[in-house]
């Protein structure tokens, strides 16, 4: 008797060979970043919707696979493998990316405290974003922009992205990898992976977040109320 075919492997939800496509933008000036869009298969929306965490509390929490589903876990292995990280360095001039370690952070939320001015730590090498919501208002704010300086929300390098479905960002850190968005409150789906110096950063910036989602959870009333009132051109040293 023949053998059985195997069945194929199913497809990927993140193929890193999409980011080749002629739709995505590259820029190196005022420093360098990726945007590309429709990054996941419209057949996965409704799964990844039902398996992202359902957190309390407001902003970027370290990924624990308990706190998941099968496709959302899935999608993490797929971002965090070492094909990602060789097509977006080929494409921000980031020799060896996979050689550094991986944090993922997943939000569901925001309160008007998120999105000030900042260029991210020095111990981050490149930083995407990935994003989930189905649709989004008709207004810029919770937008990622790409900024010229970091005293000015309106001083664009690129036009802004909304966070829906499929859009990706990914940028190389430097002294002035200016980013933000305007206040906004509310869902905001995204997944984070970072590339970091060193493990002894991963740890640190772990401990860090899971410090911050208990604290949260806790007084995420006192959370909201601190920001509501922040100017729209804020910034802060990350």
């Amino acid at each position: 008797m023949s053998a059985l075919p195997a069945n194929p492997p199913p497809a990927a939800l993140f193929d890193p060979a999409n980011l080749a496509r002629g739709d995505t933008v590259v820029r190196e000036q005022p420093f360098r970043f990726l945007i590309a869009r429709g990054q996941l298969p419209p057949s996965a929306a409704d799964q990844l919707r039902d398996d992202f965490p359902k957190y309390a509390g407001a902003g970027f929490f370290p990924y624990e696979n308990g706190d998941c589903g099968p496709g959302i876990n899935r999608l993490v292995a797929e971002l965090t493998d070492p094909s990602v990280a060789s097509a977006v360095g080929a494409r921000l001039g980031i020799d060896n990316l996979g050689q550094y370690p991986t944090l993922v952070t997943l939000c569901r939320a925001l309160n008007k405290r998120h999105g000030t001015i900042h260029t991210d730590s020095r111990s981050k090498v490149a930083t995407a974003l990935l994003y989930f919501e189905a649709a989004w208002p008709d207004t810029s704010d919770g937008c990622l922009r790409f900024l010229n300086r970091i005293d000015a929300i309106d001083d664009l390098a690129a036009p802004e992205i909304k966070p829906v479905y499929g859009n990706f960002v990914v940028f190389k850190r430097a002294d002035n990898s200016f980013h933000g968005h305007l206040p906004f409150e509310g869902e905001r789906r995204v997944i984070q992976v970072a590339w970091l110096t060193s493990e002894e950063e991963k740890l640190r910036k772990t401990q860090r977040g899971k410090l911050s989602r208990l604290f949260k959870k806790l007084f995420g009333g006192l959370d909201r109320r601190f920001g509501a009132g922040r100017d729209k051109n804020a910034a802060h040293k990350d």
